[in-house]
């Protein structure tokens, strides 16, 4: 399989670069990792792993485009990385 660079930048200090398989959970790796990134629901209905996504990744489904539009109507880049399926090398910054 080919391998997938995830950039994630917490804080202007803290950033982490992960390596992982394409089409791997994004959301389990990170929490394996210890990542600051919290996870609620898993779901896509809580929110607590709100993020700003940088890189071509499929689109979000109806029901997190619900959720989207509640918790950061203005961003078009906020996506629940609990949903983030990573096809291409992309950059994660926490929602602030």
């Amino acid at each position: 399989m080919s391998k997938i660079i995830c950039n994630i930048q917490f804080s202007e200090t803290n950033y982490q670069s992960i390596e992982l398989e394409a089409n791997q959970d994004l959301a389990e790796h990170l929490t394996v990792e210890n990542s600051p990134i919290l996870f609620g629901c898993r779901t896509g209905i809580c929110g607590t792993c709100l993020v700003i996504v940088d890189g071509n990744i499929p689109p979000a489904s109806e029901a997190e485009k619900e959720v989207l539009e509640i918790l950061a109507p203005e961003n078009s880049k906020a996506r629940l990385a609990c949903q983030i399926q990573l096809t291409n090398d992309i950059q994660i910054t926490s929602y602030k």
